[in-house]
């Protein structure tokens, strides 16, 4: 009698999970064959966009900007065909593992690949940023060195290199900040670089300035006085 009992039981067990598994496994197919459509437009539009990049001849004009000498010094290949194309392959594959895992009810997974696609944009706005302060800079670079030239002054590999790190430094901190990398720090750190840029000024006037202050207010007040 005991044994039959115990034997109910165990039957009845492997009964309710046997039910709860049939219950899942058509949403499993479900979620996996959804996934693998996922893969298959995922790979196909990052090999459309690779080519438009290519027939576009995008790396050909940010050669040209001299993005692909900074690259290397990254040790970096220039191929924004590519790196566009797999951002893309990888966010088509991330919305379509959320919907999968919205149909198996995984929602804290579900949770955790939102906030990673909500992510991503940020991701391509930083790199864009990064070529725009590249490209400024380079301008810059050019520009100012050909100005102290014409001008016959010194320090023109200086001035112009000066301006290219200063340019280049916004960028980063630009993209940084774009990407939520260390906001507190670098808000914190661009408020002391003003500070100290205003307050190097201030002494610097007051140290070495405060004769001049003193002879333009005299005139100053020579001409109000009319003397």
């Amino acid at each position: 009698m005991v044994i039959q009992t115990w034997t109910d039981v165990l039957m009845a067990s492997f009964q309710s999970v046997w039910a709860q598994i049939a219950a899942w496994l058509p949403s499993l197919i479900g979620a996996l064959a959804l996934f693998i459509i996922g893969l298959i437009i995922a790979a196909g539009i990052s090999s459309v966009i690779e080519r438009v990049f290519r027939a576009l001849r995008v790396d050909v004009a940010l050669r040209k900007l001299g993005i692909e000498e900074f690259l290397r010094r990254a040790d970096l290949e220039l191929n924004s065909g590519y790196f566009f194309g797999q951002l893309m392959y990888w966010f088509i594959v991330l919305a379509f593992l959320l919907a999968a895992s919205d149909i198996l009810g995984f929602f804290a997974l579900s949770s955790f690949i939102q906030d990673v696609l909500l992510y991503l944009p940020n991701v391509a706005i930083a790199v864009l940023i990064m070529i725009a302060a590249l490209v400024i800079a380079n301008l810059a670079l050019r520009l100012i060195r050909a100005s102290v030239l014409g001008a016959e002054m010194h320090s023109a590999r200086f001035l112009a290199s000066a301006a290219w790190w200063a340019v280049m430094i916004f960028g980063i901190l630009a993209a940084l900040m774009q990407l939520g990398i260390a906001v507190a720090m670098i808000n914190t750190i661009v408020t002391g670089f003003v500070a100290m840029i205003a307050l190097a000024g201030g002494l610097a006037f007051g140290l070495g300035g405060k004769d001049f202050a003193a002879h333009f207010l005299q005139k100053l007040q020579d001409e109000i006085e009319g003397k």
